[in-house]
């Protein structure tokens, strides 16, 4: 039986509720409806006075969240829609990032964001939000790109005792289906090699992974090996990784659907440069959304976002460099 992407983080929910008492998960219609997406459906059920709904205050959803983990507990915050997580950011990134570090007294919260667009979402629910959140010390940033991640990097980053950014695509919800889920993962911060190349590297995470593998099948019939990096974690960043990809391919494109300023691809092309410019047979290239508000119209949409043939497109560029 196949699990989709969703169902494998409410797998995960559950099954730690079941196995830690300390767990608990709060945010706003996640009880009796089940969350925006049903990413809690029929929890509330199985762990009564466990799964938690939350005033529409982000803000106040979180600090909740900091004071209960602070007296022991290890609470799950969802978030309806990443957008709506800088309506909490202050106690994010001042109170949260912070806690460990001003206290030594850990902060073990896990904050769901549904991120990413999809057709006809528009500006206020379609951002991803990773690349601000990795801007500050303290906070994991977590960006599964598969059925099993989704499931297991989510049951690593509740056992983890540092607060986590838990960047979840909605595009993936329903679109990716696993067949079974596997005993190992790799661990959080360790990339993976989500296609092996020789002729170029792509850097990419959550659902531009799969555009990018869709890209690299399409070159493979004019004879180019492109390998495909699956970051899986932005903070802490798998720079090894990716250094040794680009040592074998001389070539590197970073992919993000966040929007292009200061993001998470011109992080991994400073760190390529700076620890690897003599591995670089090119010069290293990026390709995000469009630097504008993401509009609603679906043709635009797909406009705005990174896609297979934009970013084949690129590719075909650097290969020719």
């Amino acid at each position: 039986m196949s699990l989709t992407y969703l169902e494998a983080i409410r797998e995960a929910q559950y099954e730690a509720l079941r196995r830690d008492p300390r767990v608990f998960i709060y945010g706003q219609d996640i009880g009796k409806f089940g969350g925006a997406f049903k990413a809690t459906k029929h929890l509330d059920s199985e762990f009564p006075g466990r799964v938690i709904d939350a005033p529409i205050s982000e803000d106040a959803m979180v600090g909740t969240a900091i004071g209960a983990a602070i007296e022991g507990s290890r609470p799950i915050i969802e978030m309806q829609f990443a957008d709506f997580s800088s309506v909490g950011f202050n106690q994010i990134v001042n109170q949260a990032a912070t806690q460990f570090w001003r206290t030594n007294v850990p902060c073990p919260i896990v904050i769901r964001l549904p991120s990413g667009g999809t057709a006809g979402s528009g500006p206020f629910h379609s951002q991803s939000m990773e690349s601000i959140y990795a801007h500050y010390p303290g906070l994991i940033i977590l960006t599964p790109a598969t059925v099993e991640d989704a499931y297991h990097m989510l049951l690593a980053a509740i056992d983890l005792d540092d607060p986590v950014i838990f960047c979840e695509h909605k595009f993936l919800y329903y679109h990716l289906k696993a067949d079974s889920l596997p005993d190992a993962t790799l661990p959080i911060g360790k990339a993976r090699i989500a296609r092996p190349g020789r002729h170029a590297t792509v850097v990419a995470y959550s659902a531009m992974v799969h555009e990018s593998i869709r890209a690299a099948d399409e070159l493979q019939q004019d004879g180019y090996q492109i390998e495909v990096v699956d970051l899986r974690s932005v903070k802490p960043i798998d720079t090894d990784t990716i250094l040794a990809s680009v040592a074998r391919t001389g070539r590197l494109l970073c992919v993000g659907e966040s929007f292009p300023w200061g993001g998470v691809t011109a992080e991994v092309i400073a760190r390529v440069v700076a620890d690897g410019f003599h591995l670089l047979d090119a010069p290293p290239q990026r390709l995000n959304a469009k630097d504008t508000p993401i509009p609603y119209h679906p043709n635009l949409w797909k406009a705005h976002r990174p896609t297979a043939a934009s970013i084949g497109a690129e590719l075909r560029k650097l290969l020719k460099f």
